[in-house]
């Protein structure tokens, strides 16, 4: 087992609560692939390879994603240690898989939004389960987008007849050409329904319930993960379904969308929300554009979230903070 060391001003179970942080963040199928070298005077996150999805995410785009999301965590649990996080993102073109470098940038006294998102951190969960009819008011509306700006990304909220339309038809034929692709169904099967005592990948219980064949919005994303035998709540007809952009492009702006949908996300937990993904949309190229056009965005969408007011779910199994530290993954450019 690695031993956690002091860094950056912090001490070891200072560093390991920093960690811990980290890897409560969402990732594709609960695939953690992040890892972390740990030195006295930086955290250096890394893309871990050995935990990439390639058939569902070829590029690493929603890999890359997954790291944003554990580097805001990083960020927040410094600000509740008192620490200003100061992050250099990609900061080596010869080390494409390290994400940043945060260093302590001095002392600075978390700010109550600080403390309550972090508060939130272990409490966030995917709920891919169904949600009430319950309206979710303007005010939270407001604090989801105002998340998203504080870290430069962009949340459309989906909300034309014309374009939930088009949405919901986007939905079903990519979720309809991921199932049709062999390779798709393998990998997802590794990742998904696993044994209840592994320490990633997403289990039986955290899939939901098999959706209605019907259902315009929500489709069984999970091989072996719902038994169609078992009655289920019908899901929600009108759930808020936003969409995450960031305003650069490339990999720094994947690495900073996932920087914003953490926040975005543990800001939902903080308003008592609750979130789950339409990923098919995003991870089908062609389906991508399309949405890209739908939003009239300049660059490519990175998330599609489907929010609402729903019931308090298990959280998913993650590794110990021992365990995401080094060997350092190599590269592969």
């Amino acid at each position: 087992m690695n031993e956690i060391p002091a860094a950056i001003g912090l001490a070891p179970d200072q560093v390991e609560g920093l960690l811990t942080a980290a890897g409560r963040a969402p990732s594709l199928h609960n695939s953690q692939p992040w890892r972390f070298r740990v030195t006295p005077h930086m955290i250096e996150l890394f893309a871990d390879r050995n935990r990439a999805l390639p058939v569902i995410d070829p590029r690493g785009r929603e890999l890359r994603l997954a790291c944003g999301a554990a580097l805001f965590n990083v960020r927040l649990a410094l600000h509740g240690y008192g620490v200003r996080p100061t992050v250099t993102i990609l900061p080596d073109p010869n080390r494409p898989d390290l994400i940043a470098e945060i260093r302590n940038g001095g002392s600075k006294a978390p700010t109550p939004e600080q403390q309550g998102l972090l508060r939130a951190v272990p409490l966030r969960r995917t709920n891919r389960h169904p949600f009430s009819d319950a309206e979710v008011s303007p005010s939270e509306l407001n604090a989801l987008h105002r998340a998203a700006l504080e870290e430069n990304a962009w949340l459309h909220f989906v909300q034309e007849h014309d374009e939930r339309t088009n949405l919901q038809d986007m939905a079903s034929r990519a979720h309809r050409t991921q199932m049709g692709d062999p390779a798709f169904r393998t990998e997802l099967a590794q990742w998904t329904a696993v044994a209840p005592d592994r320490v990633d990948g997403v289990p039986a219980s955290a899939g939901g319930p098999l959706p209605a064949p019907q259902h315009r919005w929500v489709h069984r994303d999970f091989t072996g993960a719902a038994d169609a035998r078992t009655p289920a709540p019908p899901f929600e007809e009108e759930p808020v379904i936003a969409v995450l952009t960031a305003h650069l492009s490339g990999e720094r702006a994947e690495i900073q969308a996932g920087q914003a949908l953490q926040r975005v996300l543990l800001t939902a937990t903080v308003e008592g929300l609750a979130v789950s993904f339409l990923s098919q949309i995003v991870e089908v190229q062609q389906t991508r554009e399309e949405l890209r056009r739908l939003v009239r965005g300049t660059h490519a969408p990175q998330a599609v979230l489907r929010i609402g007011h729903g019931w308090p779910v298990t959280a998913t199994r993650r590794r110990q903070a021992t365990d995401l530290l080094g060997p350092v993954p190599v590269s592969l450019s």
